[in-house]
């Protein structure tokens, strides 16, 4: 449960980062001297950055130790919000927030993996449930508090405080979580990764243009249309491999697929919308 709670906390930090610039968009686009639209860009680049990347984590974790990389990405991603709230122009700025969505991309399922491989069968069900509630609870809780902070102090402000958070989540992590590797070494899929992370940024942009309020539709279209290329590349690639990025056998598990896929990407579309939306 210790271990459950201390994946929680950072679970809490990256979902918070993720929604809470949404209210603060317009100052941020005054302080940068650019439209509030443009600014937007902001929550798209890190949105972009962690689809890209979470393909990688898996083969990360089993290389370096679950508990190195997960403790790394806290690292990095708390290094990331520091640069965001001193960022001097909106390059730099969109930069960080690149590298934190990044982070975020290594500890969401390593974090998931660390607590599957330290708790009991018996236990699994009350562990998950501790890692569900930061994740619904901290996007809802992003947009109100990134208003009253961006109102009382500053914008920059909603990214320091990751400062005191990371550092204490990296302490508890090197404290109490044992690092594990996979005994039997793979290379690292570089073709797969490089067609995942494609297809996946391509679905992310796409859909992100044709829900802006100024939407482009040849833009969008063209996304959409990259994104299902490389995607169906991809999934043949994976099928082809003897060692791939990720394994589809799971998904012949039915199971599985309805949680995953089908009813699992409608319900985590419609509370994922609700932070957006609200405000």
């Amino acid at each position: 449960m210790l271990i459950s709670l201390i994946v929680a906390c950072a679970f809490f930090m990256e979902n918070l980062d993720a929604t809470i610039i949404v209210t603060a968009v317009p100052r941020m686009a005054e302080s940068f001297g650019i439209t509030p639209t443009r600014m937007s860009l902001g929550i798209t680049a890190y949105v972009l950055a962690t689809a890209a990347s979470i393909p990688a984590s898996g083969w990360l974790a089993d290389r370096i130790g679950a508990r190195n990389l997960f403790c790394g990405a806290i690292g990095v991603f708390t290094l990331a919000s520091m640069a965001c709230g001193a960022a001097p122009s909106f390059l730099t700025f969109i930069a960080a927030r690149i590298l934190q969505g990044t982070a975020a991309a290594m500890m969401s399922p390593v974090g998931r993996l660390v607590v599957l491989r330290n708790t009991d069968k018996r236990d699994l069900m009350r562990a998950l449930s501790t890692l569900v509630w930061p994740a619904l609870f901290a996007p809802v809780l992003g947009p109100p508090l990134g208003g009253i902070i961006t109102s009382a102090a500053s914008w920059r402000w909603i990214f320091y405080v990751n400062l005191p958070l990371g550092i204490l989540g990296m302490a508890l992590v090197l404290a109490f979580i044992p690092n594990q590797k996979s005994t039997t070494q793979t290379t690292f899929d570089g073709r797969g990764f490089a067609l995942m992370a494609v297809a996946l940024a391509c679905l992310t942009g796409g859909l992100d243009v044709l829900g802006a309020r100024e939407m482009n539709l040849p833009v969008g279209a063209s996304l959409l249309a990259a994104a299902g290329v490389t995607g169906a590349l991809a999934v043949r690639h994976l099928r082809a491999v003897p060692n791939p990025l990720v394994r589809l056998q799971g998904l012949r598990v039915r199971t599985f697929f309805v949680g995953c896929v089908s009813g699992g990407n409608i319900s985590r579309a419609a509370v994922s919308a609700t932070p957006f939306l609200l405000p």
